[in-house]
């Protein structure tokens, strides 16, 4: 046989690769930080840590965006779902009290088309931008056959950094301790197998109107929200003995990880935030409230575990960054329940 196959016969366009590298960079430049000493483009990118800290610890922590991703293919919007890879990733190693530094994306596909690509991208450069760490750096994998015509999947990796003995790991917290909870922009990146099923079951038309000026397609793929800077400013203001970030497995499965044994959450669940998507979603599918806060953020998706005394600067600083609180609950002795409901 003398015929012969090019790469790019096989279905991996390598042409296309280079140009997506082009056009993403003036988006990755943009969320460069001084320390970053080699960027996009390189085998690696480096990163230097300087002087700023006297005894540095790495957070790092890696995640990706479910099945969010089939209902952006769905509405053939992708400009916003590289937001939530990066707040996946960046909002878990805050929990720490860690300053996210830097972030890379993995992004793999059956055909790459490039300006999908440098949609989503551009996107994940936007998450970076808003939580101060530094794109430098990715991969782009191309495989015929691996992959539904015009899908893709996503992972995020972030690396960020905590003072030794700043490092927020609950064994601070104590009884009579406040929770204070920050308002969620909605499913954030979980549970989007069950709300899919939802949208399927009751022939939702994503088109219509959910709020004014936006669609339910909006609201169910709105971002997950970023708490990067407000977290990090708080830090600089009052004692945080604990945080969470709620995501999968919802308060219930998220809250009492940060906990130490011998205490537990108490959780009002009338103080608990009444969102619309989350009412609508339980009764379309004949959720109990117990079934529901196993699952979804249900309105908070980041808890801060506060002494009494610094809930009035938080919630301050909060409304400054316009971000809703709600005092969720506070912290008690704990009796047989890893997490307490009233």
């Amino acid at each position: 046989m003398n015929t012969s196959f090019t790469y790019k016969d096989s279905g991996v366009d390598i042409e296309a690769g280079d140009n997506l590298v082009e056009k993403i960079k003036p988006f990755a430049k943009k969320t460069i930080r001084p320390e970053v000493l080699a960027g996009i483009g390189g085998f690696g990118a480096m990163f230097e840590i300087g002087s700023k800290y006297k005894n540095p610890v790495l957070v790092s922590g890696t995640d990706g965006v479910g099945t969010k991703l089939k209902l952006a293919f769905q509405l053939n919007k992708h400009d916003t779902i590289g937001i939530d890879l990066v707040a996946m990733s960046v909002n878990d190693i805050l929990v720490q009290g860690a300053e996210p530094l830097f972030f890379l994306d993995y992004f793999a596909c059956g055909k790459l088309d490039v300006d999908t690509a440098a949609s989503v991208i551009q996107g994940i450069a936007k998450g970076c931008e808003e939580s101060g760490c530094s794109l430098v750096g990715g991969e782009t994998a191309e495989m015929p056959g691996m992959y539904v015509a015009g899908e893709y999947d996503l992972a995020g990796f972030a690396v960020g950094v905590v003072e030794r003995n700043k490092i927020i790991d609950g064994n601070n917290i104590m009884p009579g301790d406040v929770i204070l909870g920050l308002e969620s922009s909605g499913f954030h990146s979980n549970g989007y197998s069950l709300v899919r099923k939802v949208i399927s079951q009751t022939n939702l038309d994503l088109n219509s109107e959910y709020a004014p000026n936006q669609s339910w397609g909006e609201a169910i793929l709105a971002p997950t929200k970023l708490y990067v800077k407000p977290i990090l400013e708080l830090l600089q203001q009052v004692q945080i003995n604990g945080m969470s970030h709620i995501t999968g497995g919802g308060i219930t499965g998220n809250l009492p990880r940060v906990f130490p044994s011998h205490l537990a959450p108490q959780i009002s669940l009338a103080a608990l935030p009444k969102v619309k998507l989350f009412t609508w979603l339980q009764q379309m599918a004949n959720l109990t409230s117990q079934q529901m806060l196993e699952t979804f953020n249900c309105g908070i998706g980041y808890t801060v575990i506060i002494p009494k005394s610094a809930v009035a600067t938080a919630e301050a600083l909060f409304t400054k960054f316009k971000i809703k609180t709600y005092k969720i609950g506070e912290v008690i002795y704990k009796n047989k329940l890893d997490i307490e409901y009233i």
